[in-house]
């Protein structure tokens, strides 16, 4: 049941603590990265598997967030195991630092890793996220795929703190 949510221009804001009691595929699938931040005091910390732990922590030092190296298009991804009709993806974003960092990020879905997954249909982008918040990303129409990927379009470091992928529930 939804006890707090605050609605902007079509995208859910959640606050971190949030149990939306909806089923979540990613967390039984296998996430990898662009890179891995290797320098700086938080180095080798941000490993992809970090975004999938259910886990919504959004201090990269607690353990629970991603961070690539600075590059071009930084670039996480979940393989989901199965092909799924996918309805939502919500993102947590880093509450410590760097709350701008997934500003113009695409949440990609399909059944393609060619270019890492980059080129498969995009279900939103990002516009912003405030610091340590989760927002759900309903996708603009029936996407399907056992990739989602979450892609920077720039230069810049991705670090993500939760990825949480729901299907179509066919129930309704």
């Amino acid at each position: 049941m939804i006890q707090s949510m605050l609605r902007l221009g079509g995208i859910d804001v959640l606050p971190g603590s949030y149990e939306a009691g909806l089923r979540n595929l990613a967390i039984k699938g296998r996430a990898t990265q662009s890179s891995l931040n290797g320098s700086g005091m938080w180095a080798g910390i941000g490993v992809a598997g970090n975004a999938i732990d259910g886990n919504r922590n959004s201090a990269l030092a607690k353990g629970s967030c991603t961070q690539t190296a600075n590059e071009s298009s930084p670039w996480w991804r979940v393989n989901l195991h199965l092909k799924y009709s996918i309805s939502a993806v919500a993102l947590t974003n880093r509450g410590d630092c760097c709350s701008d960092g997934l500003d113009g990020a695409e949440i990609r879905i399909g059944n393609s890793i060619e270019n890492e997954g980059k080129d498969n249909p995009i279900c939103d982008t990002v516009s912003s996220i405030p610091a340590g918040q989760t927002v759900y990303y309903n996708c603009s129409s029936l996407l399907e795929g056992s990739y989602v990927t979450v892609v920077l379009p720039r230069e810049g470091t991705l670090s993500l703190c939760e990825v949480e992928v729901n299907p179509v529930n066919i129930n309704t």
